[in-house]
Parts: C-alpha cells; sequence; structure tokens
C-alpha cells in the first residue's frame, strides 16, 4: 500500500491548483480524477480573469477586491495563457444610469493595486472602431480592463507544476472508496489500487456533494455531513467573427443579467453565459449541454446591440458547464461566485472540502485550502506560488510580452507559418522554444505535427483526439471534419 500525505480529488482548476500548492510546500501527494484534466467545468468558463464588475450590484466588495487581486498575479505567473482585455460596455440608458457606471468602474479601478492594467474610461462610440459593429444608436459607453485565460490550458499547467514538485497525477482514475480513520484515510482508486493518506481534498466541483454521499465513510462507519450546492448551467456559443479589433464587449440586458462577446481564435467571437439553475436534488449531468432556449437568448441578447444580427443557425460551436455555486438564496445569477473551504479533523484524519468558487481566484483558495490542511497536519509551512511562474511563464526579458515573445520565435524558425507559431507561444510559452526546435515529424493536421502530438501526452496527459482539439487546444474549431479525424486516426495508430 503506498503511504501519502494529501489525496487530492479532482482534476479541475481548484483540485490541480491545490496539488501544486501542497506539492510546492514539500507534502507528498496524488491527485486522481476520474476523467481528463478539465474535462468539465474548468473548460466550459468564459475564458476571463475579472474582478466580476456586476458583483459591485450586490455589494460583494470582498470577493470583487480579492479577484482584482489575483489578476494581476495571474498575469505575472502566465502571460502565455493569461492576456489584458480591454471590455466595451455600451450605454444602455433606460438599463443603468451612466453616473452608476461611473460610480462602479471608478470602484473597480481602484478596489485593488492596479500596475499592468490601464483604468476605465469614458468613449464616444460614433465613427470609432469599437462602434462600428453596433447599432447605431449606441453613441456612447465605457472602456475598462480584465484579462483572458486559457482556461482548460491553466489547468494543464498547474498539474504540470505540481507534477514537476513531486506530485502524482493521475488521469482516468477515479476514488471510488474513501475511509476515515483516527489518523488516515484508506483510499481505493477505480483501478484497484490501495492507497493510505494523513489527509484528504474534495476538489470535486459540482460532484463535491455527490463524492461524500456516495464514496465516503466517516469513522465508525458514519456518513460525513455535506453542504447543499445550488447547480447552475452556464452555456456559451461561438460564431463567426463579428468585429476585428481586439477589444471585447459587454451587454447589459433587460433582466438584469450581462453577457460578453468575446474575441475568440483570431476568427470567432464568443459569446456567453447563461445561468440555467438545475431542479434541486439533481446530480450534475457527465456532459453538459447547451438548450435551445439558451442558444435563443444569448441570441436575442447579443443582436441587441450588434449591428449584425447573431442568429441560431450562425452556430459553430457550443458548450456548457456546471457550476457549484454556494446555497444562499436568490437567483440563480446573484448567487455568489466566491469559495468556501471546510477544513476539520474533528472526525478524524483530516478532511478538507472546496464548495464553489470561480477561475480568476482559484491561487488564493489554493493557497488558503493549502494554508489550512496543514494547520490540521501540524505544519502550516510557507505559502509560494503568489511570486511563482507557471510552467512555460518565465519569458525572460520580455516580461509579460506574449507577441515580442512570439516574435523572436519566428525569427529564429522563418519555415515555420506565423499562425503556428503564434499558436505555439500561446500556448507553451518559454516551452514553445524546445518543441520548436524538435524534428517536426508528420504533419496529421495542418499546423499539427507528430512532435507536439508525442508532447501532449507525454508530458500534458493527452489519451485522445478530443483532449487534444477541444481542450489541450481549439484547434478542433479550426479544422474540417476530414482533419479532425486525422487527429483521431494517430492517436488510434500509436
Amino acid at each position: 500500500m503506498d503511504h501519502f500525505d494529501v489525496v487530492v480529488v479532482g482534476g479541475g482548476i481548484n483540485g490541480t491548483g491545490l496539488a501544486r500548492d501542497l506539492a510546492g510546500r514539500g507534502w507528498k501527494l496524488l491527485l486522481a480524477e476520474r476523467d481528463d484534466l478539465a474535462s468539465h467545468t474548468s473548460s466550459a468558463s468564459t475564458k476571463l480573469v475579472h474582478g466580476g464588475l456586476r458583483y459591485l450590484e450586490t455589494y460583494e466588495f470582498s470577493l470583487v477586491r480579492k479577484a482584482l487581486q489575483e489578476r494581476e498575479v495571474l498575469l505575472r505567473s502566465a502571460p502565455q495563457l493569461i492576456r489584458p482585455l480591454r471590455f466595451v460596455l455600451p450605454h444602455a440608458p433606460h438599463l443603468r444610469p451612466a453616473w452608476m457606471i461611473r460610480i462602479g468602474l471608478f470602484l473597480y479601478d481602484h478596489l485593488a493595486r492596479r500596475e499592468l492594467l490601464p483604468g476605465s474610461q469614458g468613449l464616444r462610440l460614433s465613427n470609432s472602431p469599437y462602434g462600428a459593429p453596433l447599432k447605431p444608436e449606441f453613441t456612447r459607453g465605457f472602456v475598462y480592463s480584465d484579462g483572458w485565460v486559457d482556461d482548460a490550458r491553466l489547468v494543464v499547467l498547474n498539474a504540470q507544476d505540481a507534477q514537476a514538485r513531486g506530485a502524482e497525477v493521475l488521469t482516468r482514475c477515479a476514488v471510488t472508496r474513501a475511509v476515515r480513520g483516527a489518523d488516515a484515510w484508506q483510499i481505493t482508486l477505480a483501478n484497484g489500487r490501495s492507497l493510505r493518506a494523513r489527509a484528504l481534498v474534495n476538489a470535486a466541483g459540482p460532484w463535491a456533494e455527490r463524492f461524500l454521499r456516495d464514496h465516503t465513510q466517516g469513522a465508525g462507519g458514519q456518513p460525513l455531513p455535506t453542504r447543499g450546492l445550488r447547480l447552475v448551467k452556464g452555456s456559451h456559443i461561438v460564431v463567426a467573427q463579428r468585429f476585428t479589433h481586439d477589444h471585447a464587449y459587454i451587454f447589459q440586458n433587460p433582466d438584469g443579467r450581462i453577457i460578453f462577446a468575446i474575441p475568440y481564435q483570431g476568427r470567432f467571437t464568443l459569446i456567453g453565459t447563461t445561468d440555467v439553475e438545475l431542479p434541486e436534488h439533481e446530480d450534475p449531468p457527465a456532459r453538459a449541454e447547451i438548450e435551445q432556449a439558451e442558444v435563443d437568448y444569448l441570441c436575442a441578447q447579443a443582436s441587441r446591440y450588434l449591428a449584425q444580427p447573431v442568429r441560431p443557425a450562425d452556430l459553430l460551436w457550443s458548450y456548457a458547464g456546471v457550476r457549484p455555486l454556494l446555497d444562499e438564496g436568490g437567483s440563480a445569477s446573484a448567487v455568489t461566485r466566491d469559495y468556501l473551504l471546510e477544513a476539520d479533523a474533528a472526525g478524524g484524519a483530516p478532511l478538507l472540502n472546496v464548495w464553489g468558487g470561480k477561475l480568476t481566484t482559484y491561487r488564493k483558495l489554493a493557497e488558503d485550502g493549502a494554508s489550512q490542511l496543514g494547520q490540521l497536519l501540524g505544519d502550516a509551512r510557507k505559502p509560494w506560488t503568489a511570486g511563482a511562474h507557471l510552467p512555460g511563464g518565465d519569458l525572460g526579458r520580455h516580461g509579460v510580452d506574449i507577441a515580442a515573445f512570439a516574435a523572436e520565435l519566428q525569427a529564429r524558425h522563418p519555415g515555420r507559418a506565423p499562425d503556428d507559431v503564434r499558436r505555439i507561444a500561446g500556448a507553451y510559452g518559454s516551452r514553445a522554444a524546445g518543441l520548436l526546435a524538435a524534428p517536426t515529424g508528420a504533419e496529421v493536421a495542418p499546423g499539427l505535427f507528430e512532435s507536439e502530438l508525442r508532447h501532449l501526452v507525454e508530458a500534458e496527459w493527452a489519451r485522445d483526439a478530443e483532449d487534444v482539439l477541444w481542450r489541450r487546444s481549439k484547434l478542433g474549431l479550426h479544422y474540417t471534419a476530414e482533419q479532425r479525424a486525422a487527429v483521431a486516426t494517430w492517436f488510434g495508430t500509436r
């Protein structure tokens, strides 16, 4: 039987973030994910690192401040994946008065220290490139800063860093049973392996309550207490590019919600999100899917602003994920996105449950959780991630300028297509240099060579074409059905 200090259940952003932080503090740990890394909620976000401007209306100043502080920490940690993004907010006077928006943006600019991102300002949309895609009645607006992130790759980088610091990372291997003893957990994996761990972390996201209910047992055979979660599905659609500039839009809706329209993958526009609450006590679906009513809603709201309407027939791709939110009453869109960490050892060996959370605050969640767990293990150990790069995040003299870094790579590899070099630089950061220098092997699909596929298999836990095309990259959006099939064939003949 293998012995660990900590076993982490869940390979989403919170689980991998905790594994990275704990491993960096010197704890011996194993992370187990039943599917692929980021195969559910953590690859189905709006791809933003943001403070949450709309949460100011519900007076969640603490959450917004925490998220704003984390924005710049994350921008420095992985500039290849996390980049500044300016947002245009067209003013719709019948929804929110201009003075209210100005106050909100002033708070947004000043709730936390800001060094990398410019502040907000008013904007005349008439005769502006940012007004051109909009209907002519939108003549005024505002612009402010947040960040864009490749969410699924962020999960992979945290898992890579955890592994580099000594963690064992298992994918497609669920924890099927965890029995709590006085000083250790007896854990069984789906592959039949038995483990003993001093502490257990439940970071199963939407399945956190179900994991406790169905797969754990307290000391003396007693069930472990759980916490109610509200499971809210968020869906997004991708359509052909609706504007060519590099800013995103935030649109106010008559129902009080907002949606984003974001430049995506150079050729597309990403629109989302919805808030559809799953029925009470319903388990999360194995694969969340968008409903026609959500497509209609997103199209209708985007078309209120965009001069070129968005119709359901324009849909090129969609995705959906289930958010586990703390149950505090109110509408789904108003439920807090903050997290709650519950660590205890009163019933035996330490247990840390992770409830809720949002992508932007994952690092802080992991830092807080690792400290709490360390205290229960008798050695809190010092936090370390605030000033650390994620793998590939140190761009040397280029700092956080991924465009300049990509240009330098292009100069070194003039034979590679510029679009391919920019994609590889943006995916792998400083590690792109080694990948571009390696013998490429056969070109399996446009711009995707065997050398990169082998890297994804050997260093990033990719097991099939879906892992590569829709999570490690978004090349599936750019490829034809035949090209996607060629990638699947490569995996089938390995």
